[in-house]
């Protein structure tokens, strides 16, 4: 039995499945629709090779909540398990609710003498300026080490590596993670861009998402059209399959990513793109990213 028929327009099934060490960042709504405005949705947040599998939990520090009028929500009763994090929003406001965290960091490495040092991520021992774990500390998740291991030194930023580094390698890594959550009618202030790094403004609203229906989003990149832009799609459920089911369109020259969606279920979108335009000086790429949990109904 094809568990996956073949797709119809730009997107084309891939026959393998995607790299096994990729770490995917998703947000998992309990519901994506719902009637009137006093309902609630509980949010799973995690990371793992398999999308919406519970593997580590996500840091919520960035996390932000729009309403459908604007306004900035708090998260009610989150909490951080093992596994996942975990939090409540109450849908108060008739609309569509963006819920999402953002990435703003950088990533790289660079030499003092013949030392290979890394920037960003977790310390490893105390970078210049900085106080970081001892060497052969556990990381902050707990993680057992083997016994004499030494972690490769780090700094956290940019503004740490001392002025006599060599090899200086860093991206600069921007991105958003979102889910959209609809109280009643659709609406699309939430949607709005800013012009700054990778945005998706959907052409088809996140609420109208059908199998074996078309749904276009368009890509922007700093403002401007993400033309030639490759989007992938893994859909849920990838435990119970041979393969995970992730497939790629890529953008028009109108940035516009036209989807057909084989089954109904949660989806994963991402899109990534690297250019030479970070806004590090010291650094020497930037990648930006958008990834969205989306929901597609049956006919």
């Amino acid at each position: 039995m094809r568990l996956f028929p073949r797709l119809a327009g730009s997107a084309a099934l891939l026959s393998l499945a995607s790299p096994a060490f990729a770490d995917r960042l998703w947000l998992l709504p309990s519901v994506t629709s719902v009637s009137g405005n006093a309902a609630w949705v509980t949010v799973d947040a995690g990371v793992s090779n398999d999308v919406f599998v519970a593997d580590h939990a996500l840091r919520l520090e960035t996390l932000k909540i729009v309403a459908p009028d604007g306004t900035i929500v708090q998260p009610e009763t989150p909490a951080t398990l093992h596994s996942r994090a975990v939090f409540d929003v109450k849908l108060d406001k008739p609309g569509t609710w963006k819920i999402g965290t953002t990435q703003a960091t950088v990533m790289g490495s660079f030499k003092v003498g013949d030392v290979e040092w890394r920037v960003g991520g977790r310390r490893g021992s105390a970078g210049p300026g900085a106080a970081g774990r001892p060497i052969g500390a556990a990381p902050t998740g707990g993680e057992a080490r083997p016994a004499g291991f030494q972690p490769r030194p780090s700094v956290a930023t940019i503004a740490e590596i001392p002025a006599d580094a060599t090899d200086i390698k860093v991206t600069e890594v921007i991105g958003q993670n979102n889910v959209f959550v609809t109280a009643g009618a659709p609406t699309t202030t939430v949607f709005q861009t800013t012009g700054k790094g990778l945005e998706m403004a959907p052409v088809t609203h996140p609420d109208e998402l059908v199998s074996n229906e078309a749904a276009r989003f368009r890509f922007l990149a700093d403002g401007k059209l993400a033309a030639g832009l490759k989007v992938t799609l893994i859909p849920g459920g990838a435990r119970f399959r041979e393969r995970d089911g992730a497939f790629e369109v890529t953008t028009g020259a109108d940035g516009v990513a036209a989807i057909t969606w084989p089954l109904p279920g949660m989806y994963w979108m991402n899109a990534t793109i690297t250019d030479t335009h970070p806004s590090e000086p010291r650094a020497t790429e930037r990648r930006m990213s958008y990834t969205a949990t989306l929901e597609v109904v049956a006919p």
